[in-house]
């Protein structure tokens, strides 16, 4: 089990939150699963951003982005070095995380 250490997010997560997760599951996964609504507009299949996170501790512990995911980021809005789509960053065994979700999203179909 590792944890997830969700910095405060003003709308889905204000309080931050600490999750416990397996590892081998998406962060994406993890978050839903504990009630952090993250957008997931394409369904966590790898072709929108709305799943963006900022990996502030434990980058280097995840697999690397494979291609699709690494040209998705370039239209993140907010990228960072450190940046991740949640749907594709898959929890490490032994190492936790702490992630930032952006305020922002390029979401055109978001319902207001």
């Amino acid at each position: 089990m590792a944890q997830i250490v969700v910095l405060p997010h003003p709308e889905l997560c204000p309080e931050g939150a600490v999750i416990d997760a397996p590892a081998g599951q998406t962060v994406c996964d993890a978050l839903l699963q504990h009630g952090v609504e993250i957008e997931h507009a394409c369904e966590k299949s790898c072709a929108c951003t709305t799943c963006h996170i900022v990996v502030r501790e434990g980058f280097e512990a995840l697999e690397a982005a494979e291609d699709d995911e690494e040209d998705l980021l370039d239209k993140a809005w907010g990228l960072e070095p450190h940046s991740r789509l949640s749907c594709q960053a898959v929890i490490p065994a032994d190492t936790d995380l702490v992630v930032e979700i952006p305020r922002y999203t390029i979401n055109h179909a978001k319902e207001h």
